[in-house]
């Protein structure tokens, strides 16, 4: 029984620890592979062309000059943004360029303190020219309720005008950084550096190399020990 409840031991401490070296190992590679991924979205988004009045389906990151007339009556506000400690909302107003495309653009930061009335910005009339980085539409995180409250939407979606315009042109939004009625911009593109990633895997690998050190100090000591009973 003795025999049994050392051996027990010995292959349960190999097998945890094994597991932890193993999963260092993976979660290092796995932030290998995203350093790898972040370099090929920067290499992406800086080869991104330069568009005026595009009629297909921009590029991520590509910059887009539009002309055509907003629509304001369909504005609506993305919550809680902060900028220079001020809190406020990005202004969503759909544009029809002169070929008759429907986009979203996100006209930058419209300061309005704590207070929860509807928003109010001005919306300029008539042809408008304005340029921008162009986004596609992204996985929001978890939402909590209902995404619009009134003219607020809690996350930045297309949904919202499919009742009262239909389809957006193309899946994605046009972040404004200048042109007509253009606020304050605010937004940047979130693309971590590939060297936070490679800092995360050579973290991960040092502590599958410390598990394992630990893994086989430890295994060591039980294999003297049990030697050691074998001969009392």
């Amino acid at each position: 029984m003795m025999k049994t409840s050392r051996q027990w031991r010995f292959y349960s401490w190999y097998l945890f620890w094994s597991l932890l070296v193993a999963l260092g190992i993976s979660l290092g590679l796995w932030q290998w592979e995203r350093a790898d991924d972040k370099r090929l979205a920067i290499a992406v988004r800086d080869a991104a062309p330069a568009l005026v009045q595009p009629t297909e389906q921009p590029a991520q990151g590509a910059q887009v000059t539009l002309r055509g007339q907003y629509l304001p009556q369909q504005t609506l506000y993305l919550d809680n943004r902060v900028l220079d400690g001020r809190v406020g909302v990005a202004v969503l107003t759909p544009l029809r360029d002169s070929y008759g495309q429907l986009w979203l653009v996100q006209r930058g930061f419209l300061a309005t303190g704590p207070r929860r009335e509807t928003p109010q910005t001005a919306t300029p009339s008539g042809t408008v020219e304005l340029t921008g980085e162009w986004q596609e539409v992204q996985a929001g995180g978890p939402l909590y309720g209902e995404n619009r409250e009134g003219a607020r939407l809690q996350q930045l979606s297309l949904e919202p005008w499919h009742a009262s315009l239909g389809a957006f042109s193309y899946p994605g939004w046009l972040h404004a950084s200048e042109g007509d009625g253009v606020l304050l911009p605010w937004w940047e593109a979130n693309v971590m550096p590939p060297s936070r990633h490679m800092g995360y895997a050579f973290q991960w690998w040092g502590l599958a190399l410390a598990a394992l050190v630990v893994m086989l100090i430890g295994g060591h000591k039980l294999r003297r020990d049990g030697a050691d009973n074998k001969t009392v």
